[in-house]
């Protein structure tokens, strides 16, 4: 009986990552990546909830694909803008004496999408699609907080697939095993350490998250840009505590005097910014009438033709009218034709 508790217990004592072979596979002449994979599920799982929450909004639904169409591609270029040159620039183009690695940069199956760069960007897509189709950017965004919060947690997985964004060195039982002989092991560190699965945590916390705006959403009706703003007040507070264990490369900044990774500066913003949005919201725009999805001037109008008024149509006209003989004369009725003003 104690061999078997033993033996749970080791089986317990650590996150396995997958083998390296596990990364990718071949469909014929393609190589599918894992993390590409999990991409494409946070995508479409983010598509699913955002369109549900538009239609609940009153908003046309075929405008969500239409917007995204414009919001993906600018947020998976932003993203790896952002871990070009924000996370790694030395690693790509070869600064301080490393070898320039400019062919990897659009490899974006091999991991390195920085989620900042991906909202920032992906938010300039979201705008000019939604000013083409004549709706609020700031309704769009509230509608898909959500779905963008539940992708990264989809996405998360693919730095597991990856062996790579991990913590520093940890004795928890849910330390997380990394392959002494990956690329992404910290050097100098004994083979067999365990890591903190910071990809889990922080795969947790936005699922976490995706919980908690929506229930928010329902108790407080937040519009006008407030889910947006709770994104990322809440998003930004947990990669604060993901960056106080995190140990891959990046760069520190001093502001201040005081020394932080770049991502956590970041983050820090992301609080600031979305902390003072929604005090501008409740403050100012909250008090006022809801303004709905659509733009001015861009909202949808009824269209009424002649046939779909058949008791306009059943009316006689003057010349079909038959006279009224009253006092042996006939005289006008004074009523006119079909009215055939706009309605």
């Amino acid at each position: 009986m104690m061999q078997l508790a033993v033996a749970g217990t080791n089986v317990l004592a650590s996150i396995p990552s997958p083998p390296a072979e596990f990364s990718k596979f071949s469909l014929g002449p393609l190589t599918i990546h894992a993390y590409a994979i999990c991409i494409m599920l946070g995508i479409i799982a983010a598509m699913w909830i955002t369109a549900r929450r538009w239609r609940a909004k009153g908003g046309p639904e075929d405008v969500v694909w239409d917007i995204c169409i414009w919001a993906i591609p600018f947020g998976i270029v932003g993203g790896r803008l952002y871990h070009v040159l924000v996370t790694d620039p030395d690693y790509y183009f070869g600064f301080n004496g490393q070898s320039a690695h400019l062919a990897e940069i659009p490899q974006i199956w091999a991991g390195g999408l920085g989620i900042m760069g991906a909202i920032s960007l992906g938010t300039v897509g979201a705008l000019i699609a939604c000013r083409r189709a004549g709706v609020r950017l700031s309704a769009f965004l509230d509608a898909a907080a959500p779905g963008v919060l539940l992708a990264q947690a989809f996405g998360r997985w693919g730095n597991w697939f990856n062996q790579e964004l991990f913590g520093a060195p940890t004795t928890l039982p849910w330390g997380l095993e990394i392959d002494p002989n990956s690329f992404n092991f910290p050097p100098g560190i004994p083979a067999g350490t365990l890591f903190h699965p910071t990809f889990l945590y922080e795969s947790l916390w936005n699922v976490a998250g995706v919980l908690l705006l929506i229930a928010l959403d329902r108790k407080f009706k937040l519009r006008r840009g407030a889910m947006f703003w709770s994104y990322l007040i809440w998003y930004g507070i947990g990669r604060i505590i993901m960056e106080t264990m995190r140990i891959d490369a990046a760069d520190t900044i001093y502001i201040l005097g005081i020394g932080l990774r770049v991502h956590m500066w970041l983050a820090i913003a992301m609080v600031v910014l979305g902390a003072t949005g929604l005090v501008f919201v409740f403050r100012k725009l909250r008090p006022q009438p809801d303004p709905g999805v659509y733009l001015p001037g861009r909202e949808p109008k009824a269209e009424v033709t002649e046939s779909a008024k058949p008791a306009d149509a059943a009316k006689p006209t003057d010349a079909a009218k038959p006279a009224d003989h009253e006092n042996g004369s006939a005289r006008d009725t004074g009523e006119a034709g079909p009215e055939t003003g706009n309605k």
